[in-house]
């Protein structure tokens, strides 16, 4: 099937489960804080904290934590869950300090950025943290063909909320909405923050999951290859 789409002026990507592989970041980041930290390690234990993590990011999604608050809190409730002693603002510092080193890209996704940066602007748009992602991200080298990093918890506000697009590009020579499109692997933060702002969105679905939801991307895409297909 022949997909036509518009002229876009404008592409805005995100970062995590988009470009980079967070999954591999994640472990590798929580195993060493742990053994920083002197606390056993069990494979169990990671699975306990995703799935920790995954609400507490969904809290500030919906506005119910701050992104200072977060950081800490889920490392608290770990421990509480798993009976291990030990201080939630130690283990997020650790977490974080690891994190930020954990650059591992997909596969792709660099030849990729550098293909789109030829024929769009390129903007990307984390709900991540400051101090991971400006390592991680600003000081990477795919950070040269992006026109800005946009970081949340600078901004002051996260995906899906659209003022994060209004404050984030504020500065930048504007375009048309119509001449936008945001790609990311989230539906409630990037496919449901670029319909509140008014763009296009395009889901990438690399982990082909079924949209259970009401929420309705423009275009969806499972590969790297796919999403040139369609947009290049």
């Amino acid at each position: 099937m022949v997909i036509l789409m518009k002229e876009y002026k404008m592409i805005i990507l995100d970062a995590d489960d988009t470009l980079y592989d967070f999954s591999k970041a994640e472990k590798y980041a929580f195993e060493n804080a742990m053994r920083d930290l002197d606390l056993d390690y069990n494979e169990s234990y990671l699975p306990i904290y995703k799935k920790i993590n995954i609400g507490i990011w969904k809290d500030l999604e919906k506005g119910l934590i701050t992104q200072k608050e977060l950081k800490p809190e889920r490392f608290r409730r770990f421990l509480d869950e798993v009976g291990l002693e030990g201080d939630g603002n130690t283990f997020s510092d650790a977490f974080l300090d690891h994190l930020s080193r954990a650059t591992f890209l997909f596969d792709g996704a660099m030849e990729l950025v550098k293909e789109l940066s030829k024929k769009y602007r390129l903007v990307l748009i984390t709900n991540g943290l400051t101090r991971v992602q400006k390592y991680r991200v600003r000081q990477h080298e795919i950070a040269q063909y992006f026109e800005k990093v946009i970081i949340s918890e600078e901004i002051g506000y996260a995906k899906p909320n659209p003022m994060i697009f209004v404050e984030g590009l504020k500065d930048l020579e504007e375009v048309s909405k119509d001449r936008v499109i945001i790609i990311g692997d989230s539906l409630t933060s990037d496919i449901q923050g670029g319909i509140n702002y008014g763009i296009d969105t395009c889901w990438f679905n690399f982990k082909n999951k079924a949209n259970n939801s009401n929420i309705k991307p423009t275009f969806i895409v499972s590969t790297f290859d796919e999403l040139q297909d369609i947009i290049l």
